[in-house]
């Protein structure tokens, strides 16, 4: 990202740029937190008083989790360059906003759980 060698670097490549400003153990802590932010949809999906906080808890984190998948493998140049975010990370005010809308989601099953 110093050198503008990578095209939008701000919205496709984010892991590339954090994993070469903070190295292993920056890109490692972010795949971690989006590994566990997955397996806690997960698991509020299997905890769900209904079939719909259920549906909608997996479709989130399914969401999430095929998401940052898709975007970290074109980072690694598995996959073409398709233009998705990776969430909460790349540069975007929607995708923010869908994000955070999806989280608002998963707390709202998670609370109907608790009850």
């Amino acid at each position: 990202a110093k050198l503008f060698y990578l095209p939008s670097a701000h919205n496709d490549f984010i892991f590339a740029v954090v994993g070469e400003e903070s190295g292993f153990l920056g890109a490692l802590l972010v795949i971690a937190l989006l590994v566990s932010l997955v397996l806690v949809g997960l698991r509020i999906a299997a905890a769900a008083p209904d079939r719909l906080g259920t549906l909608y808890a997996l479709g989130v984190s399914f969401l999430f989790g095929f998401q940052a998948l898709l975007n970290l493998g074109v980072v690694v140049g598995v996959f073409p360059v398709t233009g998705l975010t990776l969430p909460f990370i790349s540069y975007g005010g929607s995708s923010l906003l869908v994000s955070l809308g999806g989280v608002g989601l998963l707390l709202g099953v998670a609370r109907r759980a608790e009850a």
